[in-house]
């Protein structure tokens, strides 16, 4: 099993029934050295940058989910992002989705 971080639709009931299949279970966490921007992906959807100062930070659920899940996360993310591993407040690591600047 993997972790995934989100912080935006992902965290949505019907989102994840429309991605997954069904809810996934995820419990508080936070990606330190980061900022959240919202409306920065097709003018609708938040992006988190990173900023390098571990006082930022971005709130969001961290999810239990297979190489699948991930899978079916990344066709729904688009090409608009990319999914790197990053560590989280928790001191778990995770996939986040991060802007796709290519």
């Amino acid at each position: 099993m993997e972790h995934l971080f989100t912080y935006g639709t992902l965290q949505e009931g019907q989102v994840q029934q429309d991605v997954f299949g069904r809810l996934v279970q995820g419990h508080p966490d936070a990606l330190l050295g980061f900022k959240k921007m919202e409306n920065a992906v097709y003018g609708q959807y938040p992006v988190v940058i990173p900023t390098e100062d571990t006082k930022d930070k971005v709130k969001g659920t961290v999810y239990q989910v297979s190489i699948t899940d991930l899978e079916k996360a990344d066709a729904y993310e688009t090409d608009a992002y990319k999914r790197e591993k990053f560590p989280l407040e928790s001191g778990l690591e995770a996939w986040v989705y991060i802007e796709n600047s290519q």
